[in-house]
This record gives structure tokens, C-alpha cells and sequence, in this order.
């Protein structure tokens, strides 16, 4: 299985938003810069069997700017597995019932995801690892999913992945 974490893009700032946490969208500079990370993406050949996003709109909105670039006709289901205060090795019970030739296109938030990546490869929380929003990684795991057997194949910045969108 591979699976490729993605953290959302640029939302509207907490203090400039007066409805509900789960509610915060994304900007409209978020949204471009999802796109354009994206083409890094496709340029990656990231052909996902799943997109798994958090509830929350801002990470709905991401997951489906992703969809959609990607060319990924299905719809993205909605895990509490990927909130930011979802505990990381509840992660790994979802990931573990999809087919073993899958590749997972997770988009979720900070902390949740460093964690989650953490546990991944080192089977424990590595400092240093963190994601920048509209940043990834592509974790596979060969035979099982879980915590110490991920291999890290790629973790890109925002900007590296959409540097690579335009090569």
C-alpha cells in the first residue's frame, strides 16, 4: 500500500473567522496553491485508488481540488481518523482494511499528520517532521500497515511540489 499524506491549504485565519472551526474554508490563494501542488502530484504519478479527507471544510475543499487534478472519479469519503485531535494509530485500523495494492490519498491536519507519519516509519513521533499546509509525503508499507514498517519514498514542502507541477 502506499499512502500519501497531504496536508490542506491556506484557510481563512481562526481570528477572521466568526463560524464554527469545522466550517473554515479554504482561501482563494489556499485553493491556487492546491492546484498548482497538484501538478506535483501528477508529476509524481500519484494515481490514487482512495481520497480520504477530515470532515472539515477546509480539508473537503482540498481533497477535492486534488480529486478532481488528479483525475480521480470516485467520491472522497470522509474520515474522523484524519481530524487534527484524532488519536494517530486510529489511522492505522482504516488504512489496514484497504486492499493491500492501494494507494490512499489522505488529506488531514497538523498535528495529527507529523504524528501519524511519524508512527509510520520510526513507530513513534519523530520532531523535525512536520507539514507545511499544501505540503506531502508517500509512505508504503510492503506487506502490513503498521506503526515502524511505513518506508518513507518522498516528503515534499508546498513549494517543491509545485515547483515539480511545473517541470
Amino acid at each position: 500500500m502506499e499512502c500519501i499524506l497531504f496536508r490542506h491549504g491556506i484557510a481563512v485565519e481562526p481570528q477572521e473567522w466568526d463560524g464554527a472551526e469545522a466550517r473554515r474554508p479554504l482561501t482563494a490563494k489556499g485553493e491556487e496553491k492546491v492546484r498548482e501542488a497538484a501538478g506535483g502530484l501528477l508529476h509524481l504519478d500519484v494515481q490514487p485508488t482512495h481520497v480520504v479527507s477530515s470532515p472539515f471544510v477546509r480539508t473537503g475543499q482540498t481533497a477535492e481540488i486534488l480529486r478532481e487534478a488528479l483525475g480521480f472519479s470516485q467520491e472522497v469519503r470522509r474520515w474522523n481518523e484524519l481530524l487534527s485531535d484524532a488519536p494517530p494509530h486510529d489511522l492505522f485500523d482504516r488504512l489496514a482494511k484497504l486492499p493491500k495494492d492501494a494507494c490512499v490519498l489522505c488529506i488531514g491536519h497538523e498535528p495529527h499528520l507529523s504524528a501519524a507519519a511519524g508512527l509510520m516509519i520510526a513507530g513513534a513521533p519523530v520532531s523535525g517532521l512536520v507539514f507545511k499546509k499544501g505540503g506531502a509525503c508517500s509512505i508504503r508499507f510492503e506487506t502490513t500497515v503498521k506503526p515502524g514498517d511505513g518506508l518513507l519514498r518522498w516528503w515534499l514542502m508546498p513549494m517543491q511540489l509545485r515547483a515539480l507541477g511545473q517541470s
